[in-house]
């Protein structure tokens, strides 16, 4: 059975909170899409705003903590520009995965120095990925290898929204990448309802990031009681 994660991309963290509150007790794990503006043109928290850069200083310094941060452990998904200067602090803020986009500027710099950083000791302990665009080739990884703990492969053309139409050149780099990594743990983010999951699995996926098939129903946890159902193969 495939993992179902939860995928929250809002502008502020009340809204983050009110996300987390329709499926608290429903999912343990959570990905935060952190949108810069400038890798992928929409912006969330905390970069929609002042006041959110502020709230998220003050949680990368351990003054607070994320919402409900007993309840959930946190995938950050780093659709920056530049991941170097936000990667150690969401590892500081508690995220317990940190996602850093191939095609963003200096992602190899930023990987390396989360290696660097885990290394220091088990409070730094964090699990590294790498996201690959629906269009990519397997052939794109070999400049990091070592520097990561599982692939994610983005199910959608246009990174950073919601709402999208699954990819199905998605289908195919999962399966070139199972054949290619077999050892590595692959997931999917985005376009991913009940009826496409199985496909995703078969093809390789052990995680399905999912966002507007749960939020976007009237119903959020039997939304993902359902994908979950459609994901046990």
């Amino acid at each position: 059975m495939a993992d179902i994660i939860p995928a929250i991309l809002e502008p502020s963290l009340e809204a983050i909170a009110a996300r987390l509150g329709e499926v608290r007790g429903a999912a343990r794990s959570v990905q935060l899409d952190v949108a810069d503006g400038v890798y992928v043109p929409n912006a969330t928290w905390p970069f929609s705003g002042g006041a959110e850069r502020s709230e998220f200083e003050r949680i990368a310094s351990e003054e607070e903590g994320l919402p409900l941060w007993e309840d959930f452990d946190f995938e950050a998904d780093l659709m920056a520009e530049r991941p170097l200067e936000h990667a150690l602090k969401w590892m500081r803020a508690g995220a317990s995965r940190i996602v850093i986009h191939i095609g963003s500027g200096g992602a190899k710099e930023a990987l390396q120095a989360l290696q660097e950083a885990r290394g220091e000791g088990a409070s730094l302990a964090v699990e590294v990925g790498v996201a690959l665009r629906s269009g990519a080739s397997e052939r794109d990884l070999e400049p990091f290898r070592g520097l990561y703990d599982f692939i994610q492969v983005m199910g959608i053309e246009k990174v950073g929204f919601q709402g999208q139409r699954f990819d199905e050149r998605a289908i195919i780099l999962l399966e070139r990448l199972r054949a290619s990594y077999p050892e590595s743990t692959l997931q999917v983010d985005g376009g991913i309802t009940a009826e496409r999951a199985p496909a995703i699995v078969r093809a390789g996926a052990e995680r399905l990031v999912v966002g507007s098939a749960i939020f976007g129903s009237s119903d959020p946890k039997r939304a993902l009681s359902e994908l979950r159902r459609a994901a046990a193969l």
